[in-house]
């Protein structure tokens, strides 16, 4: 048989359909589409394409770097304890006066610096000039009376010789009695007729001058006796006047100590804060007058009770200060408080809180550029490992 002729109205090869070599048709000739990918598919074939590896890797390589990072950081402050919450701190010494009165002289004025021993302050001292007059001369008068007293010494020879004195005079005025007895025993014994009245009256006469001698000595012997009892009257009196004498010498003391703190001078170097005094005030003994900021400073750092384990005395710090922020302290840990704040506060938490911990600055401070107490500071201890 002959083959049909094809005709010139037969469509062209190309636009039938294409199969495969199993004769199934192309999917790119029958899907719609504009051949542009827009639907889903490109315009090379019917599949759509996967995703690169790429964004993988820049994820991956983002989550190395910033683990890199961190393990950084851990390892740079592994032996680091930080904290915000410190302060400076330091002595401020309140200064009152020791007697009152008015305000004679005022020679400091707010953030003064002070050396120790300066003038700050002077009371009138005319009331106590004359305290102090007043004791010197009652402390005069005690001195003369006791050398006014009967000396010690001469008591304990005189009041025995008194004594032996005393027993001589009684003997003695018995050896009288005896004689007077004797010349009237003779002048009664006598007949009337061999003496004369006269001489029996001038026998009685004797014999009670006699007899009343002898009473007056025993007498005098008696108190003469009593000679411990003297010398201890005499060692009381002469006590006695030398504690007068010695209070009036504590009583001179104290006026002079009342005169000497009308000055009110500088205990220590520093600066006048919080000044509440003027000139011609009234003051009382004990009123604050102002207070004075030593030069030594240091940092009271609150750390947490998980950082404290690993704080101990001697440890380095670096110190920020907010205020100063070009300005790095150096200084080491000198103490840990033994006592939260909570602990010694009026009313307390329940939960310990603000275990202090005393930073000294050991320098990085310029001797110009005192540091004012309370200032903010972030401390760094590095802990040793």
């Amino acid at each position: 048989m002959t083959e049909p002729r094809s005709d010139d109205h037969s469509p062209p090869a190309h636009d039938e359909p294409r199969r495969n070599e199993h004769g199934e048709r192309n999917a790119s000739t029958e899907a719609p589409g504009n051949g542009d990918g827009s639907d889903g598919s490109d315009g090379n074939g019917g599949e759509r394409k996967r995703p690169g590896k790429k964004p993988l890797i820049v994820l991956s390589v983002v989550v190395v770097v910033l683990g890199l990072a961190a393990f950084g950081w851990w390892f740079a402050t592994r032996n680091q304890e930080g904290t915000d919450d410190a302060y400076t701190d330091g002595n401020a010494i309140t200064i009152a006066p020791k007697v009152s009165g008015y305000v004679s002289t005022l020679a400091v004025d707010d953030n003064t610096r002070v050396r120790k021993g300066d003038l700050m302050v002077v009371i009138d001292r005319r009331d106590y000039q004359t305290q102090v007059d007043a004791a010197r001369a009652q402390l005069g008068l005690a001195q003369a009376q006791l050398k006014a007293v009967v000396k010690l010494d001469v008591a304990r020879v005189q009041y025995p010789a008194q004594y032996a004195q005393a027993k001589a005079q009684v003997e003695s005025a018995h050896a009288n009695l005896r004689e007077a007895q004797a010349s009237y025993e003779r002048q009664h014994a006598v007949d009337i007729r061999a003496t004369s009245q006269q001489n029996i009256d001038v026998a009685n006469a004797e014999n009670a001058t006699a007899a009343a001698h002898v009473d007056e000595a025993s007498a005098q012997l008696r108190t003469a006796a009593l000679v411990p009892q003297q010398i201890r009257q005499v060692e009381a009196t002469v006590e006695e006047r030398r504690q007068q004498v010695r209070q009036a010498e504590v009583q001179l003391e104290q006026a002079e100590l009342n005169l000497s703190w009308c000055e009110v001078r500088a205990p220590s170097d520093g600066w006048i804060t919080r000044r509440n005094v003027q000139y011609g005030t009234f003051l009382q003994a004990g009123t604050t007058l102002f207070s004075i900021v030593t030069p030594e400073v240091w940092i009271t750092a609150n750390y947490k009770e998980t950082q404290l384990d690993r704080l101990r005395p001697g440890d380095k710090v670096t110190i920020k200060v907010d205020a100063y922020p070009e300005l790095e302290l150096h200084g080491h840990v000198q103490s840990v408080q033994l006592g939260s704040d909570s602990r010694f506060s009026a009313f307390p938490a329940e939960n310990a809180t603000g275990n202090f911990v005393k930073i000294v600055i050991d320098d990085g401070l310029p001797k110009d550029h005192p540091l004012p107490r309370g200032l903010s500071v972030e401390p760094t201890v590095y802990v040793r490992p």
